[in-house]
């Protein structure tokens, strides 16, 4: 799994499944968009407006927790 941002565009992208060619898009809301592989499973997720969906509670920063160890990994994220 992999998360990106381009803050040129202030889209998200978090990678569920490695690269594939063809992808259904599906337009969820004005800032959703979920990607389908062709064998039906989920590709990938696009966050338009990332920045003020990223952001949350957690004040700009980013946060991964490993639910099961407890170990947590966390980024700062560019200013809007």
């Amino acid at each position: 799994m992999r998360l990106t941002y381009d803050p040129r565009y202030n889209i998200a992208y978090l990678y569920l499944k490695e690269k594939s060619t063809e992808v259904e898009t599906i337009h969820v809301s004005d800032e959703l968009n979920i990607d389908l592989a062709p064998d039906g499973t989920i590709y990938g997720i696009e966050l338009l407006n990332a920045n003020e969906q990223l952001r949350g509670i957690d004040s700009g920063k980013l946060r991964v927790i490993n639910d099961a160890t407890g170990k947590q990994v966390e980024v700062t994220l560019d200013p809007a």
